[in-house]
């Protein structure tokens, strides 16, 4: 095994002279059955064990098996290589098309990069916006490598190889030799220097499953890319391959314990693997594991397990790629038909939580503050800046692709513009993931109300500060006309478990998750301990007139908090929050709202009141107009949003306050608040109400409001 790699980095040093280590000379050729031989050899020039895990029987590695019989492994590995540059009749990757191959200006310095040992991490630069550069040290490379200043995701996402398949792209397009050997030189540096473990590793080891997966992954891929390149070579094929049987048969050992998306990777990955190569001894094994741990990992309403529209995405893709490579190579698996009843109600979260401008755009990158209203809320560790207009529109392409009949889909795919049917705006109701939204149309121009309130069980790992999950429920977004006045605290940071800047990447994480950065309620601004959501009722009152949702969450050992949200006329909202529980006698109770930036707040204590006006008179109302004790209004000096991990570009201030009552003999504290979104001047407008001061379990009667000269009355039974 030493001298295989001797000879390869031998080679590799030579790289940025970028002369190759092939010959013309020494290619295998045929004619008829007759195989030329090329110069000869030694056999420790090749990686013995590539003999090991392919299956010298399968049909078509004929050659390959007589020359391994002789003894003669150079042979051996270059009818092997010759095989697979001319395969034919094998699986088909539906999801790679040599011939329609295109690299981007963004793929093109990845690429450039990449020559220096500049390697492209997602959200990671040096102060002069480049790519950390790894060193080498008597020819290797520190793949321990953590800059200062990055938190414990740069050393995870190094091992992911991301700038691989953008090189790859780069050379299938220029033909330029030089990202070929810099992947040899590279991929085998990595090899050597991290040999698959013995046992299973946890978190940011180069092993862990996701690092893996998402290596094998590119693999399936680059081995296509490069494999005719006169510099790869039968010496790297067998070195290559060896790492691709490690890869999977390492997968196939351990399963990613907590499930969700990395899980759903793992088994992508293998799936792929064991399809697209059945030449290996252990595919079929490979192949099946992989579907045995992808499983349905959709919740009965559609939702993925993780409860955030980010992962949600990931895993819809996935499992349509999985399908799509079942039905290409018309594979007999029950994977196709389970996962088929889930897929269709998986794209129709992502329809439901879209928001209207979606249909107008502009797309967007969410740096401005005048089109930072991204088209998707941002809800747990949803990256909202990742979901784009078109990256969007590919997924309802990819949704209508499998189900054609689906009306709403077609809609969603043209934009509106070119068919199918437009969605209806009736209440949804997502009781398993407890996600609930009320709206008033699909223009731009609509109003739309999305509400998070997640149920996790209290011994549930999601639950913890490293899970993508924020104690948060209750919380809600508010779009009106093209804006989101109420944009969630977003995503920021991931959590880091040690290095030098693990305390302050998690405290800052820790402040953008907390509870009181949501627009919910709290015991005096205290995370919740629970994250229980349940789903209470939902309906129409006033002949259909206004919509109803009722729910409530456990959020603390003495405090329930119960939420009903009334979308009256199709116009504003009337919130009653109840604070149940011993906890309203021993400390003050909180209710939470952190509004949007970019426009001009004023808070009034007097009446309770904020009022957010902006340029393009868009504007709002929050008014508090009832609470059943003592409380006062306070401007926070916390608000703030980020919307994208790792990256202060994307950290934003924006205006927040809160409202305090009192602790108090009670059975519950309860608000009363009105939210109004209007077209127009704030200045004449004036919001009223009361209601029954008496707590009941059964519902809130009593209601009434008085907006813009006009009087509701609202009760609800449950």
């Amino acid at each position: 095994m030493k001298n295989i790699f001797y000879y390869l980095f031998t080679c590799s040093f030579c790289l940025f002279a970028f002369s190759a280590c092939t010959d013309d000379d020494d290619e295998l050729t045929t004619n008829g059955s007759e195989f030329t031989y090329p110069q000869p050899k030694p056999n420790d020039v090749i990686n013995e064990k590539v003999f090991d895990v392919i299956n010298l029987d399968y049909p078509g590695l004929e050659q390959v098996k007589t020359h391994y019989e002789e003894g003669n492994l150079y042979y051996a590995a270059k009818a092997l290589l010759n095989y697979y540059q001319r395969r034919t009749g094998v699986p088909t990757n539906p999801l790679l098309n040599l011939m329609n191959i295109t690299a981007t200006t963004d793929d093109a310095n990845k690429a450039e990069n990449a020559l220096t040992y500049r390697f492209f991490v997602n959200g990671f630069t040096d102060k002069n916006g480049l790519p950390y550069q790894l060193k080498k040290t008597d020819g290797k490379l520190n793949w321990d490598n953590h800059p200062d200043g990055t938190s414990d995701e740069y050393p995870k996402q190094l091992h992911r190889h991301q700038w691989f398949i953008p090189q790859a792209k780069v050379y299938r397009t220029t033909g330029n030799e030089q990202h070929v050997l810099s992947w040899i030189d590279v991929y085998g540096d990595w090899i050597v220097q991290n040999p698959k473990p013995t046992e299973e590793v946890k978190d940011i080891k180069p092993w862990w499953q996701l690092q893996t997966a998402t290596r094998l992954e590119a693999q399936v891929e680059l081995f296509e890319y490069y494999k005719n390149s006169t510099n790869f070579t039968p010496e790297w094929l067998s070195v290559f391959l060896c790492s691709f049987a490690d890869h999977c048969d390492y997968l196939t050992q351990y399963k990613y314990a907590s499930g969700g998306n990395v899980l759903a990777t793992q088994a992508r990955a293998l799936v792929f693997a064991g399809t697209l190569y059945p030449e290996f001894k252990n595919s079929e094994k490979w192949a099946e594991t992989g579907f045995g741990y992808i499983g349905d990992q959709f919740l009965e309403d559609g939702m993925h397990e993780e409860l955030d529209l980010s992962y949600h995405i990931d895993v819809f893709t996935t499992c349509s790629e999985l399908l799509k490579l079942v039905n290409a190579n018309n594979l007999n698996n029950p994977f196709a038909s389970n996962i088929k009843k889930s897929l269709e109600k998986a794209g129709n979260i992502i329809v439901q939580f879209t928001y209207p401008h979606y249909f107008d755009g502009p797309n967007f990158d969410g740096k401005d503050p005048e089109v930072r209203n991204h088209f998707v809320p941002g809800f747990n560790d949803t990256r909202q800046s990742s979901w784009s207009r078109s990256v969007l529109n590919k997924k309802f392409i990819l949704a209508h692709e499998f189900f054609p009949d689906n009306e709403e889909f077609k809609y969603m795919v043209g934009y509106g513009k070119n068919g199918g049917t437009c969605p209806s705006d009736e209440i949804r109701v997502f009781k398993e993931s407890g996600y609930y939204i009320l709206r008033n149309g699909w223009k731009k121009s609509s109003t739309m109300m999305i509400l998070s309130n997640n149920y996790l069980n209290n011994g549930d790992p999601k639950n913890s500060p490293w899970s993508h999950n924020q104690p948060d429920n209750g919380t809600f977004e508010l779009y009106h006309n093209g804006r989101n006045f109420f944009p969630d605290s977003g995503v920021c940071e991931y959590y880091s478990y040690s290095g030098s800047t693990a305390a302050q990447t998690n405290a800052r994480r820790a402040k953008f998750r907390s509870s009181k950065m949501h627009n919910t309620l709290t015991l005096n601004g205290k995370n919740y301990t629970s994250t229980l959501g349940k789903y209470l009722s939902h309906g129409t009152i006033d002949n259909g007139k206004t919509k109803v949702v009722v729910f409530e969450n456990q959020g603390y050992s003495n405090l329930k908090h119960r939420r009903y949200v009334f979308f009256v006329n199709n116009t504003f909202f009337v919130i009653v929050d109840e604070g149940i529980g011993e906890g309203v006698k021993s400390e003050p109770v909180l209710l939470h709202f952190n509004l949007c930036d970019g426009g001009t707040v004023i808070t009034n204590n007097a009446d309770k009141s904020a009022r957010a006006t902006f340029s393009d008179d868009n504007n709002i109302i929050i008014s508090t107009v009832f609470a059943n004790g003592t409380y006062t209004l306070t401007d926070s000096k916390e608000g703030e949003m980020s919307f994208k991990a790792s990256d202060e570009a994307f950290t934003f201030p924006r205006p927040a306050y809160y409202l305090t009552m009192e602790a108090g003999e009670r059975t519950a504290d309860r608000f009363l608040t009105v939210i109004y979104p209007k077209q127009g001047s704030l200045d004449d407008v004036k919001i009223t109400g009361s209601m029954n001061a008496d707590y009941n379990a059964n519902g809130v009667s009593g209601i009434t409001v008085t907006v813009d000269g006009e009087t509701y009355n609202l009760s609800y039974t449950l």
